[in-house]
């Protein structure tokens, strides 16, 4: 027991090193802030030899980070965009009408290459050959599209 007293530093130096290895079994990043706590312990034992000052200190600052770095730094880890699959990621692309879009009749459209089945959502009754249109949804097989009326540029007909 003597040695650990004439050696605190380095015993607070083992204990953080030792929680970092286990983190890295984990990956939930509670045993990284136990082992920065460590390291502020490491810190106190360099100005005091207060064992009670040092566990003070050290788990004092594994709280801190507990509480104040690691819900941030776990969301941006963890989180990340959606990733959308599928004619789901077809909304808001644009299309070209291939065959006109009637009040009750369904046309076609060519979005990104491959032509589909299309309906009108807006109020315009009709929509003619040639006109560009936003998908608004994809419902199975059909996208409902809605006229472009400011497009400044062609969309893409592969």
């Amino acid at each position: 027991m003597d040695w650990l007293r004439d050696h605190l530093w380095e015993t607070w130096l083992a204990v953080g090193i030792a929680l970092a290895l286990a983190e890295m079994l984990s990956l939930d990043l509670f045993l990284l802030m136990l082992a920065g706590g460590a390291v502020a312990g490491m810190g106190a034992a360099f100005v005091t030899d207060s064992v009670v000052v040092q566990v003070l200190v050290a788990s004092a600052a594994a709280l801190l980070l507990l509480v104040g770095v690691r819900p941030p730094l776990v969301r941006r880890l963890h989180g990340g965009p959606d990733l959308v699959l599928g004619p789901a990621s077809l909304v808001g692309s644009r299309g070209v009408v291939t065959e006109a879009v009637a009040d009750h009749r369904p046309g076609r459209v060519k979005i990104g290459g491959e032509s589909w089945l299309a309906v009108s959502v807006g109020s315009e009754a009709g929509i003619e050959v040639g006109r560009s249109v936003e998908i608004v949804a994809i419902s199975g097989a059909t996208a409902h599209v809605r006229p472009v009326f400011d497009s400044p540029s062609t969309p893409e007909l592969d």
